[in-house]
């Protein structure tokens, strides 16, 4: 990875894109075109969605560079390494979050909700990153990216925005048991199986 990574400062997003940043660059190059718990999307998709959500939280807080392409429309074609397509993404999300306020009230997002708390924006921002990164890293045979402390503060994040967006962005929840999980929870809430496989 490169030395030059942007940190934002807010910690659950700069721990997303830690994972996210390791996932991808954990994936076999012969793997960029297997299926994923995204229906109808392979690994190359998810990660172009992922690397196009994170460029849209950027823009929707500096005005500067939007999306080439449609996140949800990925082409499934990349003209170069996936890490180094990747990077500068997140490195943009970072930079843009960093100019955020901690105490600011509400930060802009490029969700249909619009502006949103400043903490449930970037970790909206941090959500995506790092489910994608699950979504990657369990269609790659690797492990499991979501640790439970993480899984446990995204959680709070995706009570707060889930909801709104479930037709547009998130499958319909699964049940859960009082036993599972942090990740499990997590997971399900999102429309996910922990035990998904190809």
């Amino acid at each position: 990875m490169s030395e030059n990574i942007t940190i934002s400062g807010w910690d659950v997003l700069d721990e997303a894109h830690r994972v996210l940043r390791a996932t991808v660059a954990g994936v076999a190059a012969g793997d960029w075109d297997r299926p994923t718990p995204c229906t109808d999307w392979n690994a190359t998709q998810v990660l172009q969605h992922a690397a196009g959500d994170q460029r849209g939280f950027a823009w929707a807080i500096t005005g500067g560079d939007a999306p080439t392409e449609n996140p949800f429309a990925p082409s499934g074609v990349l003209t170069q390494d996936p890490t180094a397509y990747l990077n500068p993404h997140l490195d943009a999300a970072a930079a843009a979050w960093a100019t955020v306020d901690k105490s600011a009230e509400t930060a802009p997002t490029p969700l249909p909700l619009g502006p949103l708390p400043t903490w449930v924006g970037s970790g909206a921002a941090a959500l995506d990153a790092a489910v994608h990164a699950w979504d990657i890293a369990v269609a790659t045979g690797q492990p499991s990216p979501l640790t439970p402390e993480l899984a446990r503060s995204l959680m709070k994040v995706a009570v707060e925005i889930v909801e709104p967006l479930r037709a547009f962005a998130y499958a319909p929840a699964i049940a859960t048991n009082p036993t599972d999980d942090d990740v499990t929870v997590l997971l399900a809430y999102l429309g996910r199986r922990s035990d998904w496989s190809a």
